[in-house]
């Protein structure tokens, strides 16, 4: 992982650019998942990476990177999906040099694998692993080295947080990755989830700190609520799963 990826807690987070020039940011939605994908770029370097790309929208991203003049360095995912399939091994044949990110712990194929406290650098910025495990085993969340926003995954969602019920889930371990690893950022820090349901596309830590109705909680009471959830299987799990085992090396369909 030489170059862009750095390993560990011995690196220093690079510190962003006193010039003034904001991050470029995009969020885009696909609506049958109702994921957010996160285009996210320096505008001096041109380098940029994307968070959690699906695979029906890949093309409408690789043109957005291209339209902006962009690098794409890497595809990174939050963790493995289950009602989606990743972009990530389409947006490596679209965007040659652009390569597939995941957690070790996911268990997961990719080209380059992070663990907690890893830092992804794209030009002048860096994003900060934060392993927060409870959805899946290899949840992370991603906090840009400023700590202004942060890319939650299916950990933290706007008023609510990924379900616990399958793919070794924990209730347990989600509460105290939430309150351990993302609460204790700024309260202005932007919280940008993997999906919403209800057309909200940005909170903040301070906002779900006082007003998640699920992590404002006893960690007790909070294991109940979600040992009671009933919700349907995802639509997608049986095949969305298994692709997203080979994170970003299953060959691109035809």
């Amino acid at each position: 992982m030489a170059g862009s990826v750095l390993r560990g807690a011995e690196r220093q987070l690079s510190q962003l650019s006193g010039s003034g020039v904001p991050i470029l940011l995009r969020q885009m939605f696909e609506p049958k998942s109702c994921t957010y994908s996160y285009l996210l770029g320096d505008r001096e370097s041109r380098e940029a990476i994307l968070i959690d790309p699906v695979l029906e929208t890949a093309p409408r991203d690789a043109q957005l990177v291209k339209e902006l003049g962009l690098r794409l360095l890497y595809a990174v995912n939050t963790h493995c999906h289950a009602d989606h399939i990743t972009g990530s091994g389409l947006l490596r044949s679209l965007l040659p040099g652009c390569q597939s990110v995941i957690s070790r712990l996911s268990g997961a194929q990719a080209d380059l694998h992070i663990e907690d406290g890893d830092s992804i650098h794209f030009g002048r910025f860096a994003l900060e692993t934060r392993a927060s495990p409870g959805h899946t085993p290899g949840c992370v969340t991603f906090v840009l080295n400023d700590h202004s926003m942060a890319f939650t995954g299916d950990a933290l969602l706007i008023r609510g947080c990924g379900r616990t019920d399958f793919q070794q889930g924990c209730a347990k371990t989600l509460y105290h990755s939430v309150h351990e690893k993302i609460f204790t950022l700024p309260g202005d820090c932007l919280i940008y989830p993997a999906h919403d349901y209800r057309g909200l596309t940005v909170s903040t830590v301070e906002e779900e700190r006082t007003l998640n109705p699920r992590l404002t909680l006893s960690c007790e009471e909070f294991v109940k609520v979600m040992d009671n959830l009933n919700l349907p299987k995802p639509q997608q799990i049986d095949f969305a799963v298994p692709a997203n085992m080979r994170c970003g090396i299953q060959t691109p369909p035809s």
